[in-house]
């Protein structure tokens, strides 16, 4: 990349912190009225601590379970209300946790770590009996998932991801962006503890009809994350790199890939796929088309979880390894 290119990913970089640290307007006096919701409990995990999950039964025996994991500064609330939570149902049944550090999630004294919130979902999976499980994670919640698979690949018999990539890092701008992102939600949650989610949010409550009369909940649902963990979840973004978990990934997969991401390129998801021998479904929208265009999404995440819940991906290496041409149930069944 020549010394023009790099200065202008890097502009980019810093444009995209700065249109997150626009100040906010004052909004309406909302009530917080929640949508309609699955289930919910506080689950005591061994080992781990308490957990926030939503829960929604399989309507058939023998269904698969469906893990959500949600992204960064997020919520299981939050990100699948606008339509995963009833997409996934159709699929089987359906465990939704709060991450630590985000929305209900769990609180620990130790800095939040990638490679811990995938330990709790697989101890959290284990207890409820759900394993192994397809794991549909967007965005920070796909490194999630394939750290899950690398860790605890009992636990794990799919993988969708969606707005997700290998690697967060690799362009100055992705750099910039993700550790300016980091920075400016420690100096926010001094004044402003919600600050980036509520920035995030601003856009698409604009700019989505679907959203009426929800403005105050998404807010308030938005600000029940841990600054400090959030700012810690960016850094570890920052650092992630997927590059050796992949051919190691032993299950069917399939990739939702927001075609204008300006967070995650669109062509760092698809590398993703590449990596994975991944059934890819794309969608026309941004990092956030999961809020803004709630339909488009809800039919790729419809498409991308029935590629791994009824036929295999198209593999790559042994296909021993990555059930090759055998159905999940097959696949499931051999691991025991």
């Amino acid at each position: 990349m020549g010394a023009g290119m790099e200065r202008d990913e890097v502009r980019g970089g810093v444009r995209e912190v700065l249109r997150f640290l626009r100040r906010l307007d004052p909004g309406d006096d909302t009530e917080p009225l929640p949508p309609r919701l699955p289930d919910a409990r506080i689950v005591n995990v061994e080992g781990r601590g308490e957990m926030f999950v939503r829960e929604v039964a399989a309507t058939e025996a023998g269904a698969p379970t469906v893990v959500l994991l949600h992204g960064w500064t997020l919520s299981a609330d939050l990100n699948w209300f606008s339509g995963g939570y009833e997409v996934a149902a159709r699929h089987g049944r359906v465990i939704a946790p709060d991450i630590r550090g985000h929305g209900r999630g769990l609180r620990s004294d130790r800095p939040f770590t990638l490679e811990a919130a995938a330990d709790d979902v697989a101890a959290l999976v284990r207890q409820l009996g759900g394993d192994p499980a397809v794991l549909v994670g967007y965005s920070m919640g796909g490194s999630i998932a394939l750290l899950c698979a690398q860790r605890h690949p009992d636990v794990v018999a799919g993988l969708v991801l969606a707005s997700c990539a290998l690697q967060w890092r690799s362009s100055l701008y992705e750099r910039v962006l993700w550790l300016g992102l980091g920075l400016a939600e420690y100096v926010l949650r001094f004044g402003a503890p919600s600050g980036i989610t509520d920035r995030y949010l601003r856009h698409a409550v604009e700019r989505s009809p679907e959203l009426d009369g929800y403005e105050g909940w998404v807010k308030a649902e938005a600000r029940r994350g841990d600054a400090s963990d959030i700012g810690c979840a960016a850094k570890a973004l920052a650092e992630f790199d997927a590059t050796g978990i992949t051919a190691h990934v032993g299950c069917p997969a399939a990739v939702v890939v927001t075609a204008h991401d300006k967070l995650i390129r669109a062509r760092r998801q698809r590398e993703l796929a590449r990596a994975l021998g991944a059934h890819t479904v794309e969608v026309d929208g941004h990092h956030n088309a999961w809020l803004v265009r709630p339909e488009e999404w809800a039919s790729a995440l419809d498409e991308a979880i029935g590629a791994v819940t009824e036929r295999s991906a198209p593999a790559q290496g042994d296909p021993a390894l990555r059930g090759e041409g055998r159905p999940l149930a097959d696949v499931r069944a051999a691991r025991g």
